[in-house]
């Protein structure tokens, strides 16, 4: 691996300590290489004000400007790998998470550690392994007004609403039950380690093939999450409001909901990958971060 994207949190407060070691790094191979650096460091338009030295600014939309790219260093907290999907994406290229966050559960890196890990990934010491996207679809009155994918995951929530909201579940078109709830989380498995989780929903391996779908505070005891096949397709359909619900993907809000809208969460065809550079297992992540067990 020689040519790195860069996607950085902008909230960082500390963003020359990652290009000086962006430059360090560089100085380093170039006195390797007999004054030649074979690293280079790319950024998406979409961060040119706030990337530096020696990161050279690119239009990853544009097919022709762009190198080929091995790796995107992710400097950040799991907030930022989740915005770093799209470039992924755009870049069919896996990510290497660097914490600056707090619990980091998808980071495989640190600052301090980040030099031992640039050289194993030149020297080819580390695995790729894929996640899976879900999409989501808005529908209304019979037209699809948004879809996008979620790493994470895609939540309906009650918004401003004083009250519940009642939400009709149905899988591959069978009526699975209504619920009056707060809202709920559709997850991927990557994202049943996230709000999924938090509002009680089980986990999931990351290697898995399935989604989750978990109320938000439902008024019924016996509404409980549920887990279905990565070939089902979901249809949630919204009723009962007194005023909008939002619609978030991956964190952020992406629609205001309507009476009758109807939200189709499926699998998608791509993935995410990600680059596995310890033999850390999941399992041992999930006691260290979790507190599994303890």
């Amino acid at each position: 691996m020689t040519n790195f994207a860069i996607f950085i949190n902008p909230l960082f407060a500390d963003k020359k300590s990652i290009f000086k070691l962006l430059e360090s790094l560089q100085e380093e191979d170039r006195a390797l290489h007999q004054d030649k650096s074979e690293i280079s460091f790319f950024g998406d338009l979409g961060q040119a004000e706030i990337l530096q030295k020696p990161v050279r600014i690119v239009d990853f939309d544009s097919s022709s400007s762009v190198p080929r790219i091995d790796c995107i260093l992710v400097f950040g907290g799991d907030g930022t790998i989740l915005k770093a999907k799209e470039l992924a994406l755009k870049a069919s290229a896996p990510i290497l998470g660097i914490n600056l966050g707090y619990l980091g559960f998808l980071s495989e890196s640190t600052l301090p550690e980040i030099r031992g890990s640039i050289r194993d990934l030149i020297a080819g010491k580390y695995q790729i392994l894929s996640r899976m996207l879900i999409t989501c679809s808005v529908i209304r009155n019979g037209q699809e007004i948004l879809k996008d994918e979620a790493l994470n995951d895609a939540v309906i929530y009650k918004g401003e609403n004083p009250g519940l909201i009642s939400v009709r579940i149905y899988a591959n078109g069978a009526y699975v039950f209504d619920a009056r709830c707060d809202g709920f989380v559709a997850s991927s498995p990557t994202g049943s380690t996230a709000y999924s989780l938090a509002a009680g929903g089980p986990i999931l391996a990351p290697h898995m093939q399935a989604m989750v779908l978990t109320p938000l505070n439902p008024h019924l005891l016996g509404i409980r999450p549920m887990v279905f096949a990565a070939t089902d397709k979901l249809k949630l359909k919204v009723h009962g409001l007194s005023q909008s619900a939002w619609l978030q993907i991956d964190g952020a809000n992406s629609l205001a909901l309507e009476e009758d809208d109807q939200i189709v969460v499926a699998a998608s065809r791509r993935s995410v990958k990600f680059i596995k550079l310890t033999k850390r297992t999941f399992y041992r992540i999930l006691r260290n971060k979790m507190h599994l067990g303890k």
